[in-house]
Parts: structure tokens; C-alpha cells; sequence
């Protein structure tokens, strides 16, 4: 099959993506179940392990490269294990990015993305920038009908990602609160959405480009800024003293100690994007009494509601189509922020 393999962490990102014809995946165990894909979607992490930001944790003995990348897919079921009944060939699926086992107490919980023994397609083996990737049964999801793999493969991790928060902060915020989402990108976009149909707070959106401006706009934000030098007297004055929550989809370039400053005494801020390190002098924090907290992807059943919300025609990714043979310039534009929303590869 045709795959896109990376061969070297690079913190400039001036290595390329090799594509190449590779051994398909095929099953070895009674779980197990290979996707077709359909279209894998191109995620801020992604530009993250290009950059070995994940090295440490995910390839720590040195030996996981050349790889395949890609963690947000969705597809067509070609092939099953012995034990497999919820799917058979032909499903189209979407798959939640983590592999997980099923039977530890964390799963038995109910939150997949702690599970003792799971495994995680695109970062710590290989994921679906090719024509096919394996996975297995607990984590596919059957899409409903007239839903296609092409509109909805972000929505496995960028979605859920932002369903997760979202859904975190539509339980903090009564009518009429404010709600400041930092960054409209792939993950922010969708956050919008779900907080309109969540809660009746006012949304605040904030996002340097134009592009991501005018969407939000088009998504129904209260609120749009620019996140210019006057953004935090500007937040003030619309929200008559700080935001009830912040979600922050960046996480670094000076957002990470920005965001915290925007909330109002006894306010809450969700982190989701990462890079930066958050600085909160105690002082601060006791006296605003505001807390913080990150936010990890989401749970299997998080991305089944999503697919409903999706189904409904409520929540809709945004996103710009790039061929395999393009991945390269995907990348290059999405490092660039040539697009808006979300960028997905298609086979």
C-alpha cells in the first residue's frame, strides 16, 4: 500500500514526510480490525512530532522511526478479527484515536483515554496517512447514514478534543456568562459550535487571522477579537471584569499566560493546546481563586454524542483536502496557517 512515513524529528521542520509503498496491515489478533481509510485528518500534534516534541514519550527507546503518522481517521471496515461483531467489512467507521484494551478498571470507568494497556495509531505506531491502518473493535465507531469518512475523520481527534472542553464548560456556565475560546482553528471552530447548542453563555472568540475571524463570525460567536495588544482590556470591558471560562486551543506562543489573566475572580480556564509553560504567580491564584485545567482528547462514548451532534447537522468540520501525494504541502500550509479549520488527507 502507499503510506507517508516520517525518518526524522526535526525542531525546525525542514524534513519532509517520504511517500512510499509499504506491507499492508493485516490481523493478528481475535480484536482487531483494519480500516480502509477514507481520509485521515491533519492535526497540530502532528506538526508537534515532526518536531519531537512526543519523542520522550512515545518513541523513547529510539526505535519507532520511519513511521507511519495520522491519528484522525475514518474510513471503511475491510477486514476483522475472530472476535469481532459489532463491525463486519463494508462498515464505514470512524475510529477513536486510542486503542484501548477494554477490560482495565480505567475502561471500565468509562475513560478511554487512561486505559492501563492503550495504544495510540499516529504517534506511538503506525496510524492512517496510508491506504490502510489497523486498529481494533472498542474503538470503531459505524457512522450514521448518509455520513461519509471525508466529512467526518477530523472529528476523531480534533473534534473530540474540543467536544470534551466544550462539554467541560458548558457545565460551569449559566445564561449569559462569557465563554472566551482562544484560537478558532480546527479544534476552536468546533468548540464554537458545540457551545451554542450546550449552553446559552455569550462566546467570545479570539484569533489573529482573518480567515478564522470570519468564520467564527459564520458560526454564530458573540464576540469576535483579534487578540491585538489591547486584548486584555478589551475582554474586560465586554465581559465587566474577565471571562467565566477559557478554553485555550494554542497553548503557546504567549497565549498560555495570557489566558489565565482573562478570567474573573472564581473563573475557569481549560487548557487544550500545549508547547508553552503556563506561569500564575500563587498570589494570583489564590486570590482570583481560579483554577486550571488541561483537557486530553475524549472518551469513546464523547465521540459517539459528537457523531450525533454531527448527524443533526449541528457541529460541521471546516476543512481543506489535500491528496496523500500532497502531504508535504498540507503541512507546509497548515504550519503557515494557510487554511482555515482543519486540513484532512485523502488516499
Amino acid at each position: 500500500m502507499k503510506a507517508a512515513r516520517l525518518y526524522e524529528y526535526d525542531p525546525e521542520m525542514n524534513v519532509q514526510l517520504k511517500i512510499e509503498n509499504v506491507a499492508a496491515p493485516t490481523i493478528t489478533g481475535p480484536n482487531e480490525v483494519i480500516v480502509k481509510v477514507g481520509a485521515a485528518g491533519l492535526c497540530r500534534t502532528d506538526l508537534h512530532i515532526i518536531e519531537g516534541v512526543w519523542r520522550e514519550i512515545m518513541d523513547t527507546h529510539g526505535n519507532l522511526l520511519p513511521y507511519i503518522m495520522g491519528h484522525e481517521n475514518a474510513g471503511w471496515v475491510e477486514d476483522v478479527g475472530s472476535a469481532v461483531t459489532s463491525v463486519k467489512p463494508g462498515d464505514a467507521v470512524i475510529c477513536h484515536p486510542h486503542r484501548s484494551c477494554g477490560i482495565c478498571l480505567n475502561c471500565r470507568y468509562g475513560h478511554d483515554m487512561y486505559c492501563d494497556h492503550g495504544l495510540f495509531p499516529g504517534l506511538g505506531l503506525d496510524g492512517g496517512f496510508a491506504e490502510y491502518f489497523k486498529t481494533n473493535e472498542s474503538s470503531v465507531i459505524k457512522l450514521n447514514t448518509g455520513i461519509t469518512p471525508l466529512s467526518v475523520a477530523p472529528m476523531a481527534d480534533a473534534g473530540i478534543t474540543a467536544f470534551r472542553a466544550a462539554k467541560k464548560a458548558a457545565k460551569l456556565l449559566r445564561p449569559g456568562a462569557y465563554v472566551l475560546l482562544l484560537g478558532i482553528g480546527g479544534l476552536g471552530h468546533i468548540a464554537l459550535q458545540v457551545l451554542k447548542h450546550m449552553s446559552g453563555a455569550r462566546v467570545i472568540a479570539v484569533d489573529r487571522e482573518p480567515g478564522a475571524q470570519v468564520l467564527a463570525r459564520e458560526l454564530g460567536a458573540d464576540f469576535v477579537l483579534d487578540g491585538g495588544p489591547d486584548l486584555l482590556a478589551q475582554v474586560a470591558d465586554i465581559t465587566g471584569g474577565g471571562a467565566h471560562v477559557v478554553i485555550d486551543f494554542v497553548g503557546e506562543h504567549g497565549t498560555e499566560n495570557l489566558c489565565w489573566q482573562m478570567l474573573r475572580q472564581g473563573g475557569d480556564l481549560i487548557m487544550v493546546g500545549y508547547g508553552g509553560t503556563i506561569q500564575v504567580p500563587t498570589l494570583d491564584l489564590v486570590s482570583r481563586e481560579i483554577r486550571i485545567g488541561g483537557s486530553l482528547v475524549g472518551d469513546y462514548t464523547e465521540l459517539v454524542e459528537l457523531m450525533e451532534m454531527n448527524a443533526d447537522g449541528k457541529v460541521m468540520m471546516h476543512q481543506t483536502e489535500y491528496k496523500l501525494d500532497d502531504i508535504n504541502t498540507a503541512i507546509s500550509d497548515f504550519k503557515n496557517r494557510k487554511f482555515t479549520g482543519r486540513g484532512v488527507i485523502v488516499p
